[in-house]
């Protein structure tokens, strides 16, 4: 903006910087010290080992979330374990068992890919009516990251899988030692056994030091603190796909091994908790299918009567987060505004009356990618408008 009076200079200016330390690993500035992960506003849990923690989508600035910022989702709090101790084991129908120290799995060949993770129980507070306030807490079960490891096919393929060897269980090292039941062509087609995310060793909450990822699927089945994959000719059925993990259906029946996650987006600014002014504004989301990639994002800002394409930030990769925009002059009128993806499949992203056709919303449903409304009052107030 033009100013009549020049610029006053700062104190910074005048004075001597911090001085270099001999050693550091580097943090955010003090004054983005309210940039954090937040646990549930709606279901607050009474203990908080199994829980979950967001990622503020709002104040993401591009497609990578930054390490301390993904977002958790523990069964049973977060494992302390020594890499030097930790074993990981293949067995089951394989023609050699294998035992791996991380010193040998660092070995092996890498791979870094870029893959979004959603958890399955992303949105699921607000489905029928505005049980949360903002995008952090409405869709912050989301993150995206460069993930560093080992193809899974690499490991199998030196172990020798066993003719009928359809599934696989893959477990984790927690106190809950969550598991779960994954198809074989899975594991063989992209799945990796993962130690670095974003060009540094993981997180103790994201899986230290070594996690399944299973690209496009929910978070669920890629498994933190790995410590075996077991070969079988049939899921195991566990708790956490029969009991958890599941969808219920309009026949009275549950759905199990949903896995994917279908075509979604939302947008982040304007969204729940902000206040905007007449004229210009930026409409920025974030667009994500874990079929494909995204082919385009559509706006609406008049309550889903008319809608208009988006521009889609480049690049946009397969199973990853993609970065949309659109310019918007705001006529001080109270409105509602929302975003629709289309991903490389041909996917439309549905509504939740669409939705509510082929799946029952009832209890504590999962796999919430509807359409997500914002309105925007006269006060330019931005509210949750999914009633």
């Amino acid at each position: 903006r033009s100013a009549a009076a020049p610029l006053a200079v700062p104190a910074a200016n005048l004075a001597m910087g911090r001085a270099l330390p001999e050693s550091e690993y580097g943090t955010p500035s003090k004054f983005e010290a309210h940039v954090k992960r937040r646990r549930t506003d709606v279901f607050v849990n009474k203990q908080n080992f199994s829980d979950w923690s967001m990622t503020p989508l709002h104040q993401q600035h591009g497609t990578v979330t930054p390490n301390g910022l993904i977002y958790e989702r523990h069964h049973n709090g977060v494992p302390e374990i020594n890499p030097d101790e930790h074993r990981f084991a293949i067995h089951g129908m394989v023609k050699q068992p294998l035992v791996f120290t991380m010193s040998d799995l660092m070995k092996y060949p890498s791979v870094s890919k870029f893959y979004f993770m959603e958890c399955s129980g992303n949105g699921l507070t607000d489905w029928l009516k505005a049980a949360s306030k903002t995008v952090q807490q409405t869709h912050g079960m989301l993150s995206c990251a460069q993930w560093t490891g080992i193809p899974v096919s690499t490991l199998l393929q030196e172990a020798g899988v066993m003719p009928g060897a359809t599934w696989a269980l893959a477990e984790g090292a927690d106190g809950a030692a969550h598991a779960r039941s994954i198809p074989m062509q899975k594991m063989l087609e992209d799945a990796l056994i993962v130690y670095a995310a974003n060009g540094e060793m993981l997180r103790p909450e994201n899986g230290y030091p070594l996690r399944l990822f299973i690209p496009g699927w929910e978070g669920n089945v890629s498994i933190k603190w790995l410590r075996r994959i077991k070969l079988g000719d049939q899921p195991w059925n566990l708790r956490s796909e029969t009991a958890r993990y599941t969808d219920p259906m309009p026949d009275g029946k549950w759905r199990q091994f949903s896995f994917a996650m279908e075509a979604k987006s939302v947008v982040t600014s304007p969204s729940g908790g902000m206040t905007v002014r007449p004229g210009e504004i930026e409409i920025l989301g974030f667009a994500w299918s874990g079929q494909g990639s995204i082919r385009a994002v559509d706006v609406t800002l008049d309550g889903g009567r008319t809608w208009q394409e988006a521009q889609l930030e480049q690049p946009v990769l397969d199973k990853c987060l993609t970065r949309f925009r659109l310019r918007w002059k705001w006529d001080g009128r109270p409105t509602s505004i929302a975003s629709r993806a289309v991903d490389s499949t041909g996917y439309v992203q549905p509504t939740v009356e669409e939705i509510k056709r082929v799946r029952a919303i009832t209890g504590f449903v999962q796999h919430h990618n509807g359409i997500f409304p914002w309105s925007i009052d006269a006060a330019g107030e931005v509210k949750n408008a999914i009633a």
